[in-house]
């Protein structure tokens, strides 16, 4: 079926600040502390937290990550819904961002913002959230 007020545009977000570090092997606490606008930073500061059963800081990570995600999302034209493809890499940052999110808030009961998390991932971009959920 297709929408007849039309879609909006995919959203394509610009190369994260800290992309090139992370993919040298910096440390995801090290890019982040040296660009704190680093989205992926924070997203992989998250995941790391989570994995080692810090679901407190898991969770403020992954919160970090996510806002300064909406800002990005919003400087590059998104109007708060629509594609972000995954398939393009600098918005993979904000995608991680939604799926760490969703877990931190599962693990500490806030079922409700897990689910949204998800939902918004998965309106975002599919692909992400099949490789992420």
């Amino acid at each position: 079926m297709t929408n007849l007020l039309g879609e909006p545009p995919e959203t394509f977000l610009p190369e994260d600040p800290g992309a090139q570090e992370l993919a040298s092997g910096t440390s995801a606490r090290a890019v982040a502390s040296e660009h704190p606008d680093s989205v992926l930073a924070w997203a992989l500061l998250a995941q790391e937290a989570l994995d080692a059963g810090d679901d407190l800081e898991g969770y403020a990570f992954a919160r970090t990550a996510y806002h300064r995600s909406l800002d990005a999302l919003r400087r590059n034209g998104w109007k708060g819904f629509g594609p972000v493809p995954w398939s393009h890499a600098p918005n993979q940052g904000f995608l991680r961002s939604l799926a760490v999110l969703a877990t931190g808030s599962e693990r500490l009961g806030d079922d409700a913002e897990a689910h949204r998390c998800r939902e918004f991932l998965h309106e975002s971009s599919p692909e992400a959230y099949a490789q992420l959920v």
